[in-house]
């Protein structure tokens, strides 16, 4: 159950990320407000879920992973309730930062643990189960916020959130180890934090493999934030954004599960270099199809399953790659690689709000710049790293079994 345990810690945060994504079609009538004010509700909640994994992460390093997790919990459980019943768009954003800073806790914690578990090849294996878990949660999520909000109205979508929560901050009471960290508690943590900080920038792999990072999520979040509003123009509503959505988380999911196979036999590099191949070739599909005048939901969101699958390739060896580099700040690097993660996908969700989508083009080439950022961070990596990286060497932590 440990693993199942830590994978339901990982995926919350996007499930209560994207699970009102549907309703957002919907919040600037409501609220009487702007499109670029109503992006707010997710910028907010990218950016505070990314900049709390700064706290979490060496806290989580000192102090252990279970307090740090369930105090995230805590906060993620009081903003679905504020969320739940604002009455204007102002508390509504306010509630999803509180949310954000609440979710970021599993997001660290449940990557760190992966790297305290687990070794070598088995731990990126066991980031592409999470990738598959974090692929999976935004799509289900959507399409459940979808219809709830038609059949019980947008708030119901943020108590649903709240039962989720308060059942895992019991699993993870009852069901993850009582004390997992690798840094021995000495001094204040302030400077202990920023001395982590401080080793973890002069480690040019690492940065690296966070650029990787960063970039492919600005790419997504730029989908699932941008998606619905291209699909309002193609005549879809919130009952059915979800399933459109679906198609790129998918096959992300597709992509993870290969990795898991892949990995051992081809390789981190030959295994990364496939998912840049197949992001650009979906991308540049859509983009054909819409320059062409093939406007339609389906010439839209089939195109960029290629993308998902690219980016099932790309983000376990990154993922791997940023919490093995210096495996006794697990922590601190988890949550560097999440806050810049975070920071870019709000950039590329606010970057929605600014310029038009009647059709998919501009959203496209949105996508494609950030593509094409994290294309050559890879090739830098390729040409700085070392021929054995980080994902493959042991951290001197013994791999074990997840038992579920």
């Amino acid at each position: 159950m440990l693993l199942t345990n830590l994978l339901a810690q990982l995926a919350l945060g996007l499930t209560a990320m994207t699970i009102c994504l549907p309703s957002m079609q919907e919040w600037g009538d409501l609220f009487g407000a702007t499109q670029a004010q109503v992006q707010l509700t997710f910028s907010g909640f990218v950016v505070a879920f990314g900049v709390c994994q700064l706290v979490y992460g060496p806290l989580s390093d000192r102090y252990g992973r279970k307090g740090v997790l369930m105090t995230g919990l805590a906060l993620l459980a009081a903003g679905s309730l504020m969320a739940a019943l604002a009455p204007n768009l102002e508390l509504l954003i306010a509630a999803r930062i509180l949310q954000g800073m609440g979710s970021a806790a599993g997001s660290v914690v449940g990557r760190a643990m992966v790297q305290d578990l687990f070794a070598g090849s088995q731990r990126t294996k066991v980031m592409a189960y999470v990738g598959m878990a974090m692929g999976l949660s935004p799509p289900f999520a959507a399409v459940i916020g979808g219809h709830m909000h038609v059949r019980f109205g947008w708030a119901s979508n943020f108590m649903l959130i709240l039962v989720l929560t308060l059942m895992l901050l019991l699993a993870a009471w009852r069901g993850l180890p009582g004390r997992t960290s690798t840094a021995a508690p000495g001094g204040h943590w302030l400077p202990s934090m920023l001395s982590a900080y401080a080793s973890l920038l002069r480690q040019k792999t690492l940065m690296l493999y966070v650029l990787i990072l960063c970039m492919s999520t600005a790419a997504f979040y730029v989908f699932l934030s941008g998606a619905p509003i291209v699909l309002r123009s193609y005549g879809v509503g919130p009952a059915g954004v979800g399933w459109y959505l679906m198609l790129v988380p998918l096959s992300y999911v597709t992509g993870n599960f290969l990795t898991s196979r892949l990995i051992h036999s081809k390789g981190e590099r030959r295994v990364m270099a496939l998912g840049q191949v197949a992001s650009l070739a979906g991308l540049a599909l859509m983009l054909g199809l819409a320059f062409l005048g093939l406007d339609s939901p389906l010439a839209f969101s089939a195109p960029l399953m290629l993308l998902g699958l690219g980016h099932g390739f790309l983000v376990p060896p990154s993922l791997a790659g940023t919490v093995g580099v210096v495996p006794a700040l697990a922590g601190s690097a988890a949550a560097l690689a999440g806050l810049t993660q975070q920071l870019m996908g709000a950039l590329g969700g606010y970057s929605v709000g600014l310029v038009s989508h009647q059709g998919s083009r501009n959203l496209g080439l949105l996508m494609l710049g950030f593509t094409l950022c994290a294309l050559a961070a890879h090739l830098a990596l390729r040409r700085h790293s070392p021929q054995q990286s980080p994902t493959s060497q042991a951290s001197g932590v013994s791999a074990r079994a997840p038992r579920d």
